[in-house]
């Protein structure tokens, strides 16, 4: 089977969920055999091509990146694609008449147009919220249409990966305000004596402050570093967002037995489960209560206890058996049936 991948940007130039989700399918599509290939439709300072677990990446160059990949011997069999360059590859795929898959990594309008408009041969949704989410919307909006055949594939997230020894930070992974920048700071500020690491983020209006001493700064870690550089140095994982589909960082925090705080936001609670404390964003109060009864000597052992027991129970094996499964039958046969 050969696979062309429509996206934007690409790990590791390009450090986000959507993208590390991405690429956690990919990169188990190319150990299984398959040929995966990553087309970019910007630059962002990627010159030249690269192997990323044997995944191949290929540069923006021009309009006419694509054709290559729709004719002749390199023709792909199956194009899969995400967020902005939905659209694209879509219209690609139907003059093309090959089959398109979409990822699909959040619930908003633009999401959910695309996935009417571009007819994919299969959707994927991170977590069953989603999924019923999307169901319900296209029951509303398409009430005589059959919705695209779809699969639920958690963003991959192996333990081994990103297992490392618990440190003494409470951590925020990209401070902009929608990541709950505003808690952070202000929890830094209540708490004095503890220590707060703030990771700059790969998108987003970053919130800056180097008015606070016990808060560090570090710059945007790669996602290979992050087990070493952040997790490594972290004793409870901060996730005030407004808005999460899934929650990755918090899983990956959970790899090394890190509690985690977070809004209640539907993707966060499925992700975490029992094993997560949550308080609203809006009342600080809250927070600063969690995250102390969280560092009590009494507590703290049994929650990091349930953060490494529920990564572990999302082991993302049986799901990628799902996910190279239907694709190879949408390579096949346009239908992942």
């Amino acid at each position: 089977m050969r696979v062309l991948a429509m996206f934007h940007a690409y790990p590791p130039s390009h450090n986000a969920g959507a993208e590390w989700a991405a690429h956690g399918l990919l990169r188990e599509l190319a150990a299984r055999g398959h040929t995966v290939d990553v087309l970019l439709s910007r630059q962002d300072g990627v010159q030249l091509g690269y192997d990323l677990d044997g995944v191949q990446v290929h540069p923006y160059r021009d309009k006419g990146d694509p054709g290559r990949w729709m004719r002749g011997d390199g023709r792909a069999d199956v194009i899969v694609t995400h967020l902005e360059n939905t659209p694209r590859a879509s219209v690609l795929a139907e003059m093309n008449h090959l089959p398109v898959v979409h990822l699909l990594h959040n619930t908003f309008d633009f999401t959910k147009d695309w996935l009417a408009k571009g007819s994919p041969a299969l959707a994927v949704y991170n977590t069953a919220w989603m999924r019923r989410d999307v169901e319900e919307w296209w029951n509303f909006h398409e009430p005589n249409r059959r919705q695209p055949p779809g699969v639920v594939v958690r963003p991959p997230v192996r333990v081994e990966d990103y297992r490392a020894p618990r440190g003494n930070s409470m951590t925020l992974i990209n401070l902009t305000e929608e990541k709950g920048a505003r808690v952070f700071y202000a929890l830094a500020e209540r708490m004095p004596r503890r220590r707060f690491l703030g990771v700059v983020g790969g998108y987003g209006s970053q919130i800056i402050r180097d008015d606070l001493p016990n808060v560090e700064i570090v710059d945007h870690t790669p996602g290979g570093d992050m087990a070493k550089l952040v997790y490594g140095r972290t004793r409870v994982l901060l996730a005030p967002s407004s808005y999460e589909s899934y929650g990755r960082v918090a899983v990956e925090a959970m790899c090394s037995g890190i509690p985690v705080v977070a809004h209640p936001t539907p993707g966060l609670m499925e992700s975490m489960g029992d094993a997560g404390t949550f308080a609203d964003r809006d009342d600080v109060d809250a927070w600063e209560a969690a995250v102390k009864r969280l560092l009590s000597p009494k507590v703290y052992p049994q929650a990091s206890k349930a953060a490494a027991a529920r990564a572990a129970a999302l082991d993302p094996a049986a799901e990628l058996d799902l996910w190279v499964t239907v694709m190879e039958g949408v390579a096949k046969r346009g239908t992942p049936r």
